[in-house]
């Protein structure tokens, strides 16, 4: 058997199931993914190894609770190996809401137009996957989509809805997690930058954050360590390539992951937009990811800034951004912070407001201007 790796409806790559390959677009293949031409057996098995692994990324992981369930409604049972993963996807053409890759048999007679699950949402190739205490309900088992996070290696039960021709993120977690991801996406939005929005919506009499989704046909979400054999094949530095395309959003980020005292922006919480037209990045993907804020309020450095090239404390990578780009306030923090802290409980706004105000006077304080 062979697998045609597509790229919208353009074909990319060919793979056998004895792990020889063709690579007919090797601009258009994943970033994330090496496949080589070559007789030789043990890179052939290498390449089948990659290949599975990729796949494997595109369903539902058995570590997050309720996957495996889900995996056993779809009749993919004991899914354990990235091989038996990587059959969950192909069951599902490897659809994904974060980009326009897709998997089909050599020869199958189906387009992208007909199956992808931005053009068609009712088509019985999108999952509904409800996460709630009692376990999962999965209807339309045709698809489990990589763009369902409960495939990404994060601490937050997600699923993503369908909901009045819309596409939302739900995600919950504790009581803190929720308020801390809707208040620090409140204190993002007054400044001028790109970010995804969350809002606070109620799933089975439970808080929960809501994002929509906006990747789309035509743009596609590729994280930073994704983005190494493009860096390679390119002869660039991650930094070089950042410095480049979007420095604004860079230490955009960096200003607000030091006010927001955001503990938990690794490699797979930033990333780049992709142009799908050419396979190639844009700028940064807007800022995401908040349910971890304000964990490192108990000193002025912050934690860790994680991405810096350098290693350095929040607060030094924050004074940088605003003295390379201002604060770009949209609203005087400042004046307002009794409103924005409003909604937190009375010991958690005591606690927060004055490290807020803190942080905040030491970026005034350091912009060149």
């Amino acid at each position: 058997m062979a697998i045609e790796l597509m790229h919208q409806d353009k074909v990319v790559a060919v793979i056998r199931d004895d792990g020889f390959c063709s690579v007919l677009l090797p601009r258009f293949m994943p970033f994330n993914l090496l496949l080589e031409e070559t007789d030789n057996t043990f890179i052939r098995l290498k390449n089948l190894e990659r290949f599975y692994y990729w796949c494997a990324t595109r369903a539902l992981t058995l570590e997050r609770s309720g996957a495996k369930d889900c995996l056993l409604s779809c009749g993919i049972q004991n899914a354990k190996t990235d091989k038996q993963r990587a059959e969950a996807a192909l069951h599902c053409h490897g659809l994904s809401l974060g980009d326009c890759f897709w998997l089909r048999e050599a020869g199958e007679s189906i387009s992208y137009s007909q199956i992808n699950i931005f053009d068609n949402p009712s088509s019985g190739e999108f999952v509904d996957v409800v996460l709630s205490d009692r376990g999962m309900i999965v209807r339309n088992t045709g698809l489990i989509p990589e763009g369902s996070t409960l495939s990404q290696k994060n601490y937050m039960p997600n699923v993503w809805l369908r909901s009045q021709g819309h596409t939302y993120l739900l995600k919950e977690g504790s009581p803190d997690e929720v308020e801390s991801e809707l208040l620090a996406s409140r204190i993002a939005r007054c400044s001028a930058g790109d970010q995804v929005l969350y809002e606070p919506t109620d799933f089975e009499d439970r808080r929960v954050t809501r994002s929509e989704l906006i990747t789309t046909k035509d743009k596609s979400i590729v994280f930073v360590p994704e983005m190494v054999p493009y860096l390679i094949r390119e002869n660039k530095k991650l930094w070089d390539l950042v410095s480049e395309q979007d420095p604004y959003g860079y230490h955009m980020m960096n200003i607000i992951d030091y006010l927001v005292g955001n503990t938990d922006r690794h490699a797979r919480n930033w990333s780049f937009w992709i142009n799908n037209e050419n396979n190639v990045p844009e700028k940064l993907f807007p800022l995401m990811d908040f349910n971890r804020c304000f964990r490192s309020y108990d000193s002025i450095e912050g934690a860790q800034c994680y991405t810096y090239k350098e290693e350095m404390p929040q607060k030094t990578a924050a004074i940088l951004g605003a003295q390379a780009i201002g604060l770009n306030q949209l609203q005087d923090l400042s004046e307002n912070l009794q409103e924005v802290f409003s909604d937190l409980n009375s010991l958690r706004q005591t606690h927060l407001e004055p490290m807020f105000s803190k942080r905040l006077d030491i970026l005034r304080k350091s912009q060149n201007i």
